[in-house]
């Protein structure tokens, strides 16, 4: 985890630091003589190495605490994400729903359960609690566990994740596992079996889904970029040099013809016990930090060795406004020269 305090000094500036958060998630950052947003976003531009060092030594997550100034200043957080990689997306140019695209910087994916985005929270697990009375984060008790379009190719990097209003703590909290501590991990026949493996991801609604295939709905037809794409489970870090897992679980998997490549396919088939069985364990409390939002929180992860999952929080009482963006450009040589799936002439 990365903390930006305040400490008041000549200047500002970033020292990384490492106190263990949960397994790999790990590190701090002090923004020494920072005392808004702003003067965050210019240390980190003066020394653009400190935050990506940081990620990537922690494993993929960091956790910037009070950068209000971001809501005043929406462009902060583009800036801050152009320190992450190669393209920041505009949303407006990538098939996104209006409505969910922030009206001043297009590079703002906007998730909310408030008009205009309408985005209901997921439901509650049921129980909503463990034995023990805790929150349930460990699959299938825990549903949703994604990473961040993984039915793109390339797949995107990197996501800045902003709390403009957060919930009420206890509700709508975020799940993120640390995919590089549970891949070390694995049982020494299971990582032999998942090493080679290829996921068959598909964008959520097109009636593709675990459910969706129980329930005999027929699947949506798909447009030719639409398709559905082939990932590794296994993918090594451009950077870190780390094998970390790479799946999803229902929503993201095509579970029509997979969920993965040369598996008999299907919720009963061979290829969806395998697929259980790597979720419950990359999903065990000990590889899993759940976040209590503050307003100002902002979250940085790196989609290629983290998944996350969202939580319930009581929708009809209370509204929850975030802001995402999400940088890509170094997906690792397997995707070099690669066009993308989801862009017409590209």
């Amino acid at each position: 985890m990365i903390h930006v305090g305040r400490m008041l000094s000549e200047g500002a500036r970033l020292h990384p630091e490492r106190p263990a958060l949960v397994d790999g998630l790990t590190g701090e950052v002090t923004a020494y003589g920072a005392l808004d947003a702003r003067a965050v976003v210019a240390a980190a531009e003066a020394d653009p190495d400190a935050l990506t060092d940081a990620l990537y030594a922690a494993n993929g997550f960091l956790l910037l605490k009070g950068m209000h100034g971001i809501t005043e200043e929406p462009a902060l957080l583009n800036r801050l994400s152009c320190l992450f990689g190669e393209e920041v997306e505009n949303y407006r140019e990538t098939g996104m729903r209006p409505t969910s695209v922030h009206t001043e910087v297009p590079e703002i994916l906007i998730v909310s359960n408030m008009p205009p985005v309408d985005r209901p929270p997921p439901k509650r697990p049921e129980p909503p609690l463990t034995a023990d009375g805790k929150l349930p984060v460990q699959f299938p008790h825990r549903r949703g566990w994604h990473t961040d379009q993984s039915y793109r190719r390339p797949p995107p990097d990197i996501s800045l994740f902003y709390a403009t209003i957060p919930s009420p703590k206890g509700q709508g909290q975020t799940l993120y596992a640390d995919c590089i501590a549970a891949y070390e991990a694995l049982p020494p026949a299971l990582k032999t079996r998942v090493d080679d493996l290829v996921g068959i991801h598909v964008r959520p609604g097109s009636g593709r889904t675990e459910d969706a295939v129980r329930n005999g709905d027929t699947p949506d037809p798909l447009g030719p970029y639409e398709q559905p794409q082939h990932q590794p489970v296994v993918r090594t870090h451009p950077v870190s040099g780390k094998r970390s897992l790479y799946l999803c679980e229902a929503g993201q998997m095509d579970w029509t013809i997979g969920p993965f490549v040369g598996m008999e396919p299907g919720p009963d088939g061979e290829g969806a016990r395998l697929l259980y069985e790597i979720m419950s364990h990359l999903t065990q409390p000990k590889f899993v930090y759940v976040h209590e939002w503050d307003k100002g929180d902002l979250v940085i992860y790196d989609n290629r060795t983290t998944l996350h999952a969202a939580s319930w929080f009581d929708a009809e009482k209370h509204g929850r406004l975030m802001w995402r963006t999400t940088i890509s450009g170094n997906p690792g040589a397997e995707y070099e020269g690669e066009r993308k799936s989801w862009l017409a002439g590209e």
